[in-house]
This record gives structure tokens, C-alpha cells and sequence, in this order.
């Protein structure tokens, strides 16, 4: 009986070992997420031929329809999947972190932020996307606001570059993650809220999907916790 309960009991941390789904979810989404970037440049206009004229940026939209559809469903699908991966890193982080500490906590609100941005900047698309089959049905100065909408908001990943941040110092200061992940998260988690908090502020999109690529890559193949 004795000998049942101990093989019992040394069996339960292995039945206990959270998954590492989350982790490979962040993966999903930091693909989807530098695959949301890049659709969203496919459907900026011509600056330089459309430059102050409305009708001319409601037509070059008009002939890019298929690449608007394309970036709503990358923006789309990457919010859906950054909040598992952020519940799954605050989880991770608070294990480990001090009792009480808030790396996870802000680590995990960090990633929400972007997913919301990313909510916003596809929030036009039904409106648009679908009528530009139809471009005389629009007031193009409308139609040329929404260019930039749409060239902007997802852009916004100010948030990831916080939750970056805010692994780094969990990694560095308490061990909570292997430290070369600390390290990559603090270059790539100050270069993106610098970049945020300029008027470039779009620029962390370049910056934010790329650093959750890597840390969800790092948990979900190095990270031996």
C-alpha cells in the first residue's frame, strides 16, 4: 500500500504539468500577427500618385479589395488568439514570479491592449471592405480616411512591447524565464514602446508581432519549467 502511494504521488506532478498549448498559440498568433502587418501595407495606396486628391485614393482603394479581405481576416484572427497566450504567460510568469508580484499581470494586460487595437483597426472593414466593389456609393474622403485607418491603428502593438517589458524583468530580476529570452524581450520590448510613444508610433508594429514570435517560440521549445 505504502509503495502504491508514493508511485501515486510521484505521478501526480507529471499529470499536473500544465500544457504548452498557450505557448504554441503564441506562435499562431506572432505569425498571424506579422502576416497582419504585412496585409495591411498591401492595401496602402500610392502616396505619391494619390497625394491630397480623395478620388484618386478611393479608386486605388477600390482596386485593392481583395487585399483589404485578406488583412481582416489576419487582424481578426490574431486577436482571437493573442489572449490565450497572454492568459497562458500571466499563468506562467506568476509561478515563478515573487508572491504578489505583478510582472504577469501586466505582461498579460500589455497583449490584451494590442489585441484591441487590432480589434479597432479591423472594425472599419465591414463598412468599406465589401463596398468598394462599389466606389461611387462613397464620400471619398471617407473612403481615403479609412485608407488610413487601416494603415495605422493595427499597427499599433505599443501594448506587446510592455508585456515584453515586463517579461524581461521577470526573466532577469526573479528567473521566471530562461534568460536569454529575458534579454531578447527587453532590446525588442524597449525598441517597440520607444518606437510607440513617438509620433511613429505605428512603427511598433514591425517590432511587437516579431518579439511575440520569439517568446512564445522560447516557451514552447526551450523553456524546460
Amino acid at each position: 500500500m505504502t509503495t502504491a502511494l508514493s508511485q501515486q504521488n510521484t505521478a501526480r506532478p507529471e499529470l499536473a504539468r500544465p500544457s504548452r498549448a498557450w505557448a504554441w498559440t503564441g506562435v499562431a498568433a506572432g505569425v498571424l500577427g506579422i502576416a497582419t502587418i504585412q496585409a495591411s501595407m498591401a492595401t496602402s495606396v500610392d502616396w505619391e500618385a494619390t497625394a491630397g486628391d480623395a478620388e484618386a485614393m478611393l479608386a486605388d482603394a477600390a482596386s485593392k479589395q481583395g487585399a483589404f479581405f485578406v488583412f481582416h481576416t489576419f487582424a481578426v484572427l490574431t486577436l482571437l488568439v493573442i489572449p490565450v497566450f497572454a492568459a497562458g504567460l500571466k499563468r506562467r510568469l506568476d509561478q515563478q514570479a515573487p508572491a504578489g508580484a505583478l510582472h504577469g499581470a501586466v505582461a498579460a494586460t500589455g497583449l490584451v491592449l494590442t489585441a484591441a487595437a487590432l480589434l479597432l483597426g479591423s472594425g472599419l472593414d465591414t463598412q468599406f471592405a465589401f463596398g468598394l466593389s462599389e466606389p461611387e456609393l462613397y464620400v471619398p474622403e471617407s473612403a481615403a480616411f479609412y485608407t488610413d485607418w487601416t494603415a495605422t491603428i493595427p499597427w499599433l502593438w505599443v501594448g506587446a512591447g510592455l508585456s515584453a517589458i515586463a517579461l524581461a524583468l521577470a526573466s532577469l530580476r526573479h528567473g521566471a524565464a530562461p534568460r536569454w529570452l529575458g534579454v531578447t524581450s527587453l532590446v525588442l520590448g524597449v525598441i517597440t514602446v520607444v518606437a510607440g510613444a513617438s509620433p511613429l508610433q505605428y512603427m511598433a508594429g514591425f517590432t511587437g508581432p516579431v518579439w511575440l514570435l520569439v517568446a512564445s517560440l522560447g516557451f514552447a521549445l526551450g523553456d524546460r519549467r
